[in-house]
């Protein structure tokens, strides 16, 4: 059964076109993962399908009925609203019920018999249809899933304004969790999760009965949980089933063959050329130059895309730091309450240390605290001499409206004009973009514009919170070979093992000394 059709779609902004005549259909039970690099549209088609946007062209037809979850990586929540109050709404169709049960007992007092009866009925409907999803233990149903997910730890009657990037997406997929959908649609649901959540999520969709799609770059993940892959590429999305290795396989090879068929048409084609040039002028072979010349006309030219820059990433080294980077003593975290025992930290030159552990256990606050960015509870930090520091956000929670040249240019006002586009070029940025304001990129591509400008300046120790968080698979592959060949210290968080245990000489286990209870 087709839960859901999309025929014909062409999409673009302004002259830059991200889809043309597109179809895709989803049928019950299928495990989706759309992959692709970053800007190829990935995160539009999910706006496109959930009607958030509208498209040029085509049309997108849901199945009747059909109840969709949809896991953003840009979903916003409401200023005042608890973690609690966000999780009841999932059962919002349900509140609706009630309404609607309550406002058919208010007519019975004015009704013939023969209508109270057909009241009774439709009322009885209700009443069964809010008993078995769960209507009457909602507290009990948000309270367990906050507890699965670490929620009550940080507190149901906290505003969601005041959560971190991590915890909003613990609280939307808890949301998702609660609603039961017939089809989840997630955008990047591993970006800022624990390890520890990510293994849960992972369970929890090889489990899932339903129908999802799921955007991630995060390959081992999405190799666990799906059965097919769309892939977006060139403004096409092709479907290969299987994993995404055995997509790996089919698409390389396909490609070669394009490449050598296009390789045979163009060595036929340059014979023909250079007959039809020889031969056109002379009365005994014109016959037989106009008859190939037909030939070349009527020929399908095989076009071959043109190749995505990929990104280089050579960070530079600044002079030599001293022999210590940073100690703290008795170093205590947090902002209102304390995240952490004290501390006695030390990080030497050539370190590269990787902290894990679990949401909302202080690993940003102690990097910010580490760089002086916001005051420890207690205790101090000495940095070391000549540090020359490259810190890369996690988020960036303001908007940004430069273009990306001059987003650049403003760290780096003596470059020239090309060297600002080169740098960008870089870093795989093509021209549509690095033309382009920062604040209409993928999140991928908003994350090269900002490692680009790290690239470019001369640093010996790197503080990079969650780097990989957008990137595709090409990018965080250069971005793991860069880290390993940089000659200075690195400090880093991530929640991908397969990333950061190659980089790593040290890895902190952060829960060893938060003061959070697991």
């Amino acid at each position: 059964m087709s839960l859901l059709n999309v025929s014909k779609l062409s999409h673009g902004f302004g002259d830059r076109a991200i889809f043309n005549d597109v179809s895709f259909r989803l049928l019950k039970g299928e495990h989706i993962g759309l992959i692709g690099a970053n800007g190829e549209g990935k995160s539009t088609f999910m706006n496109i399908i959930t009607g958030k946007l509208e498209p040029d062209a085509g049309k997108v037809e849901w199945s009747k009925r059909v109840r969709v979850g949809y896991l953003d990586q840009h979903a916003a929540l409401s200023q005042g609203m608890t973690i609690r109050d966000v999780l009841k709404t999932a059962y919002q169709y349900l509140f609706d019920m009630e309404t609607e049960m309550n406002e058919l007992f208010a007519k019975m007092g004015d009704v013939s018999p023969e209508e109270l009866e057909a009241l009774l009925e439709e009322t009885g409907t209700l009443q069964d249809a809010l008993t078995n999803n769960d209507f009457y233990i909602i507290d009990a149903k948000v309270e367990e899933i906050a507890r699965g997910l670490g929620l009550d730890e940080i507190g149901l009657e906290r505003d969601v304004n005041d959560l971190s990037g991590g915890q909003r997406t613990k609280v939307l997929l808890a949301k998702l969790l609660l609603e039961k959908p017939d089809i989840l649609l997630l955008d990047e649901p591993t970006n800022y999760l624990d390890e520890q959540h990510i293994e849960w999520l992972k369970r929890y969709l090889q489990e899932y009965e339903n129908a999802f799609v799921l955007i991630s770059h995060d390959i081992p993940f999405l190799d666990s949980v799906v059965n097919l892959i769309y892939h977006m590429e060139n403004q096409e999305l092709n479907r290969y089933v299987g994993t995404y290795e055995e997509f790996q396989k089919v698409y390389e090879m396909k490609k070669q063959q394009l490449e050598s068929a296009f390789k045979k048409q163009q060595k036929e084609v340059a014979e023909l050329k250079d007959f039809v040039a020889r031969n056109k002028a002379r009365v005994s072979t014109r016959n037989m130059a106009m008859s190939r010349q037909k030939k070349l006309d009527k020929m399908d030219m095989i076009e071959l895309a043109a190749e995505k820059p990929k990104p280089e990433f050579y960070f530079k080294n600044a002079r030599t730091a001293g022999k210590v980077i940073f100690e703290t003593k008795d170093l205590v975290i947090g902002y209102n309450e304390p995240l952490s025992r004290p501390l006695n930290l030390r990080m030497e030159r050539g370190q590269k240390i990787a902290l894990y552990g679990a949401n909302g256990i202080g690993k940003t606050t102690l990097l910010r605290s580490i760089l002086g960015e916001i005051r420890p509870v207690s205790g101090e930090v000495e940095t070391g001499d000549y540090l020359h520091i490259g810190y890369f956000e996690q988020e960036m929670k303001n908007a940004n409206y430069n273009t990306c040249i001059d987003e650049v240019w403003n760290e780096f006002p003596s470059f020239t004009q090309y060297e600002v586009r080169a740098a960008l070029a870089k870093c795989g940025l093509m021209t549509k973009h690095i033309e382009s304001k920062v604040e209409v990129l993928s999140g991928g591509e908003k994350a090269k514009v900002r490692l680009c400008k790290l690239v470019n300046k001369e640093t010996n120790l790197l503080v990079l919170d969650e780097p990989t968080n957008h990137l595709d698979v090409d990018a965080k592959e250069e971005l793991k070979r860069a880290l390993k060949e940089y000659k200075g210290s690195i400090l880093l968080i991530s929640h991908e093992p397969e990333f950061y245990r190659d980089i790593a000489t040290d890895l902190w286990n952060c829960e060893s000394w938060t003061t959070k209870i697991f």
